[in-house]
């Protein structure tokens, strides 16, 4: 019996079967909706050539069986009988209906949209073909099919019962109902939309003017009109003499006479007066009402650049970036997971006895130490509970900071934080984890009315505040972030909840990510979305950055952008990106001069410490650069970090890095070191966190975000039309590589060829071993080396290690030296 018992096969080894669903992959869409498409377009023809052929064809759909009897519909007998099924014996010629819906199915299954819409599209086809066929039915002749024996058969029906009349009623009812439906018809708005056409073409009447030809004008009247403007004329003459007459006596005479001179008199043909023989410059004319007074404004002239700018932007409108990519879907909330938090408060379960027990164990705890309380208020959150404490009067802060230690025994908590006070706040606030913490969900933050609409340039959604708030800040206003925590407490979360809101936020042609993972495994999700969301160097195959050597590039590659797009701003004369890019949609800049569109760059660095221990100064300086002078034109850093000691964030790094995030670290030492002050010691960890941008500290719990959903988002993404290849940074030359200055034969060292057979023979290149044997100087046996890598003697720089020997042996060596001499 036992062994025929280990023979038999453990039945967990067979495998289940997997459950049945209707939802079709994308293949089988594609497969289906072409089926679809050619079906509609073959009935369409069918129904077409019906019109002139069911005549004929009436014979032969009885004999559907015999091969040798033909049909002249252009599906043959299968055609005619399905013509004759959904037209003559159906619905007329509003049966034509349904050749465009199938059609209408198969384009929705072929390109992948959503069928939501479709139903109601059937709904109402359906709705269109049976009153159009009642309606046909009506106004057809006897005999005549145009509505089908369904239209004409319901046609028959009503009219017995409801009469002619009856049946015109009901079908204009109908045809309201589907106008109010579909159209959103209303008559207020009709009316209104035909009153502002025709008020509109009555000004453009009354616009019009016509010449006005006076012709009640005789001879006479033309001949007094002359003989007035001949005496006006003449009086001109005598004005303009007598102000001859009056300057000719105003002006002074070597020897006046005092006689005085009789006033001449004015002929009678002028009233005119001294009086108005003052220039108008000095007297302005009395004004009357009869004069029309305009007032024009003096327009300021505009640039002819901003003229032709403008002139674009009305022919061609503003540059669109996302035009490209114009048919880019952003990823719908479904493809995260609400973690089974669907319930009130936003899933946060509130237990009336504890919060009863821990106010009573805190009252009892402070009266202990004879403090007395004011008043106390708790506010629940996803992970902590929140008790504000007014002391009465006399109470010292910092007897009650003290006491942190024995209200965490008193409350057998985790690890509890008090402020003290609480900034704006006449309070003193005491954090106390909670027995059963909720999760936040990524779905819950992102599908929050703050975040969709927020107005942000580079919105982040981290999570939920203490009060249960969504918490949402500006990466463009941080301007760069530096994270860290101990290994497991949601740093890896913590960047893809950064990463997973940018990309429901931001289009690909406004953002781009730089991301580097030492770890290897953290950030290889998002290479399907490498020619959409991702940049690398020219040379690189893979976007995302695991090598130490190609960190080192893309940090110097991203300082060489940062310089590029300096003088790009210099050139259009405007402060920071967000300018620039106005600038440059609103047509001002003109990209034959060098000027392009400016996506966001963001460096993602998942472990920082790795690269300062690997690479050091390397590394440190092209950041401490990019923190300092990135952040106009768009540029932003993301580190993070589980070791935050003072020899991986130094000051370089702290100084430029104003946003700080912690998770729980394991001493008061990190704290402070991230932080600048205590706390993140006394989290609980899975997502707990602290946050700071200058002085106030918030607490978050982090917004939860699985792989698979972060494998759905990207997959989504991925799928989708994107760029021919990933966003490429400027290429960057190493500066320690060879180059071919150091391969002149006649520049190089004396000693080349003592030092050549050094390393050769010793199979080690290195500087001091060049040192040690030839009794040089650091900066010499330097240049030897920069010369022997240049000669192919010795491999390239590879940071601490030894350069590798590329010569087996000293005859070897003899070869290409005398290679290089012939």
């Amino acid at each position: 019996m036992a062994k025929r018992t280990a023979k038999r096969k453990p039945t967990s080894t067979k495998k289940k079967k997997k459950p049945f669903s209707w939802k079709l992959s994308r293949q089988n869409q594609i497969i289906l909706g072409s089926l679809f498409m050619l079906l509609g377009i073959a009935l369409f023809f069918s129904f077409v050539s019906s019109l002139s052929s069911w005549e004929i064809d009436q014979s032969t759909i009885t004999e559907l069986g015999r091969r040798e009897v033909q049909a002249d519909n252009a599906l043959n007998k299968f055609g005619a009988a399905l013509s004759d099924f959904l037209m003559h014996k159906g619905f007329g010629l509003a049966a034509f209906v349904i050749p465009i819906l199938i059609t209408l199915t198969g384009l929705y299954y072929f390109f992948g949209l959503t069928l939501k819409k479709l139903v109601s599209k059937w709904f109402w086809g359906l709705f269109l073909m049976m009153w159009g066929s009642i309606a046909l039915g009506f106004f057809s002749e006897p005999g005549n099919a145009l509505g089908g024996r369904v239209g004409t058969e319901i046609n028959d029906f009503l009219q017995d019962y409801t009469g002619s009349l009856g049946v015109v009623l009901t079908l204009i009812f109908v045809l309201v109902i589907a106008l109010v439906r579909l159209f959103n018809f209303a008559p207020d708005k009709s009316l209104n939309w035909v009153s502002a056409r025709l008020n509109s073409l009555l000004r453009f009447f009354q616009s019009i003017e016509l010449p006005k030809i006076d012709l009640s004008r005789n001879r006479q009247e033309v001949e007094e009109s002359f003989e007035s403007t001949a005496d006006l004329k003449s009086e001109e003459v005598e004005l303009n003499h007598l102000e001859e007459e009056v300057v000719a006596e105003t002006r002074p005479s070597p020897a006046p006479a005092p006689t005085p001179t009789p006033t001449p008199t004015p002929s009678p043909s002028t009233s005119v007066t001294l009086d108005t023989e003052i220039p108008a410059a000095a007297q302005a004319p009395a004004p009357t009402d009869e004069v029309d007074f305009k007032v024009e404004a003096v327009k300021e002239e505009k640039e002819e650049s901003v003229i032709k700018a403008e002139k674009l932007v009305k022919d061609y409108g503003e540059y669109d970036p996302r035009l490209e990519l114009g048919k880019y879907q952003f990823p719908p909330i479904k493809l995260l997971d609400s973690h089974g938090l669907d319930g009130a408060e936003g899933g946060i379960t509130i237990n009336k006895a504890e919060l009863e027990e821990n106010k009573n164990k805190i009252v009892a705890t402070l009266k202990n130490y004879k403090i007395g309380i004011a008043q106390i208020k708790a506010t629940i959150g996803p992970t902590v509970t929140l008790y504000e404490i007014v002391p009465e009067a006399g109470v010292r802060i910092s007897k009650i900071k003290n006491l942190e230690d024995d209200i965490a025994l008193s409350l057998s908590a985790l690890g509890i934080r008090i402020i003290a006070p609480i900034p704006g706040k006449g309070t003193i606030g005491i954090e106390v984890p909670n027995t059963k913490p909720s999760v936040v969900s990524m779905r819950s933050v992102i599908a929050s009315t703050k975040f969709q609409k927020s107005k942000m340039e580079l919105p982040i959604a981290f999570g939920k505040t203490i009060s249960n708030e969504t918490f949402v800040v500006d990466l463009a206003k941080m301007p760069h972030m530096l994270m860290a925590g101990a290994t497991g407490q949601g740093k890896s979360v913590g960047l893809n909840a950064v990463i997973s809101s940018l990309l429901y936020k931001k289009h690909p042609a406004e953002v781009k990510f730089v991301l580097v993972d030492p770890k290897k495994v953290e950030l290889t999700l998002y290479n399907k979305i490498e020619r959409h969301f991702l940049a690398k160097l020219p040379d690189s195959e893979e976007a995302i950055i695991t090598d130490t050597t190609k960190v080192i590039h893309t940090l110097n590659s991203l300082c060489i952008e940062m310089d590029s797009r300096y003088e790009l701003l210099k050139g259009a004369m405007v402060r920071n990106i967000k300018e620039y890019n106005q600038k440059f949609k609103a047509r001002r800049l003109n990209p034959e001069e060098g000027h392009r569109y400016l996506p966001y760059i963001v460096l993602v660095i998942d472990e920082f410490a790795d690269l300062i221990m690997t690479a050091g100064k390397e590394v440190e300086t092209p950041i401490a650069r990019l923190a300092q002078l990135a952040r106009a034109i768009g540029i932003h850093l993301i580190i993070a970090t589980q070791r935050p000691s003072v020899n991986v964030i130094t000051g370089i790094i702290k100084a430029n890095f104003p946003a700080r995030l912690a998770f729980r670290v394991t001493s008061k030492i990190d704290s402070r070191t991230i932080l600048d002050g205590p706390g993140a010691d006394q989290l609980i960890g899975r997502g707990d966190m602290l946050y700071t941008q200058g002085n106030d500290v918030t607490r978050l719990q982090c917004a939860f975000v699985d792989t698979p959903e972060v494998e759905q988002i990207t997959e989504f993404i991925g799928s989708q039309r994107a760029y021919p290849e990933a966003h490429l940074l400027p290429e960057y030359v190493d500066e320690n590589s060879g180059t071919s200055i150091d391969n002149i034969v006649s520049e190089r060292d004396s000693k080349f060829r003592d030092a050549a057979e050094v390393v050769v023979t010793a199979q080690q290149g290195s500087a001091s071993l060049i040192q040690r044997k030839l009794k040089l100087g650091y900066n010499r046996a330097g240049r030897i080396i920069d010369q022997l890598e240049a000669a192919g003697i010795v491999g390239p720089f590879e940071g601490s290690k030894a350069r590798q020997v590329l010569v087996p042996d000293m005859y070897s060596l003899e070869q290409l030296l005398e290679n290089e001499t012939t």
